[in-house]
């Protein structure tokens, strides 16, 4: 059950953390520290999938970073399983 609410907390911060993170520098000190917080949870996990996963390229001169999927497919199957 504890298992279930925690993956359910860094689904929900995976969500916000990448809508905030272009607008990172004009957060309130109250949720840049929300921010930061979840930033040292993906950022080390996103620089290691970069370093194994190509980011998909979906058009001319256009891709997408493919770390945040894999790390929300990887977190909704945790989510399934427990």
């Amino acid at each position: 059950m504890i298992a279930k609410i925690l993956i359910s907390i860094l689904i929900i911060g995976l969500f916000l953390y990448s809508k905030l993170l272009p607008y990172k520098n004009k957060l309130n000190p109250q949720y840049k520290k929300i921010f930061d917080f979840f930033n040292s949870i993906f950022s080390p996990i996103f620089i290691f999938f970069k370093n194994m996963i190509k980011p998909f390229q979906v058009g001319y001169g256009l891709s997408i970073d493919m770390s945040q999927i894999v790390l929300l497919i990887i977190l909704l199957t945790l989510l399934i399983f427990f």
